[in-house]
């Protein structure tokens, strides 16, 4: 998987985010691409990644130039706890009519 893809956003500045992004979505994704359901506490055991640029990692995932990977949530144990388990699953081959859309 290539992760050469642009981050944006309105503080980021390549030549201090670059790297440091590239890595934790080479991380996250590392961790994740067996399909095992994990919370933001077990990926960050993994990786030594903070909880909240795990999460935007994830979200990244989900876009098309990071690969278009289908992200899944769940609650883990009691919905009233609060506490989410997520999955990573390969993304969807494309139909031809959805690639015929995007040209």
């Amino acid at each position: 998987m290539n992760f050469d893809a642009q981050f944006n956003g309105s503080n980021y500045n390549p030549e201090y985010d670059k790297l440091r992004l590239k890595g934790q979505i080479m991380r996250v994704h590392s961790c994740m691409i067996d399909g095992r359901w994990r919370t933001l506490d077990e990926i960050h055991q993994a990786t030594g990644d903070p909880h909240a640029s795990i999460s935007a990692q994830l979200r990244h995932l989900r876009k098309e130039k990071f690969g278009c990977f289908i992200v899944e949530k769940r609650s883990r144990g009691d919905r009233s706890s609060g506490l989410y388990e997520y999955q990573l699953l390969s993304p969807l081959p494309k139909t031809q009519e959805q690639s015929e859309f995007a040209l």
